[in-house]
């Protein structure tokens, strides 16, 4: 059982893929920034898109190994276009919603503790409330670029393990 697991082709391309593309986003982000930002090795969103890279590098994984015409390779092919569109759609337009709501929250938060200044003269009030987390989908270029890594992934690593 350890074996076939260690030995699974598609597994191990789409892992390696997702944490690559990962790994990348803290390079880009200082090459953007100019700050060394160590959580990109986590967060969602940004460049290339992990999720991505890793749907697409299944798919092309499959496709080398039991053929571009399998059963296998269409439902990974599906699911990454799910995943695709679910990335610059959905997520996207929810993390959007997201600075929207963080932005009326910081201004209605403001305007509350003017009013209490002017009124009671009270002392400024810390921040106390959560805000959403605002980068959670893609910019369609970023799921392009995860796309063609992911691709590539799959043909580098098909080259380097048969």
């Amino acid at each position: 059982m350890i074996y076939e697991l260690l030995s699974n082709f598609s597994l191990w391309t789409s892992v390696t893929a997702i944490v690559l593309a990962q790994v990348l986003k803290v390079p880009w982000n200082y090459f953007i920034s100019q700050k060394w930002d160590w959580g990109w090795l986590l967060n969602s969103g940004g460049m290339p898109s992990s999720h991505t890279s890793a749907v697409t590098s299944l798919a092309t994984s499959i496709g080398l190994i039991e053929g571009w015409n399998s059963t296998s390779f269409a439902i990974a092919t599906i699911f990454a276009v799910i995943t695709m569109y679910d990335a610059t759609g959905v997520r996207r337009h929810a993390g959007i919603q997201a600075q929207v709501i963080n932005q009326l929250a910081e201004d209605f938060t403001t305007l509350l503790h003017e009013i209490r200044q002017l009124k009671l003269n009270e002392k400024p009030l810390g921040k106390s409330r959560i805000k959403l987390k605002e980068i959670l989908g893609h910019k369609p270029i970023e799921v392009f670029i995860g796309l063609w890594f992911g691709i590539l992934i799959a043909l580098g690593m098909y080259w380097l393990w048969f």
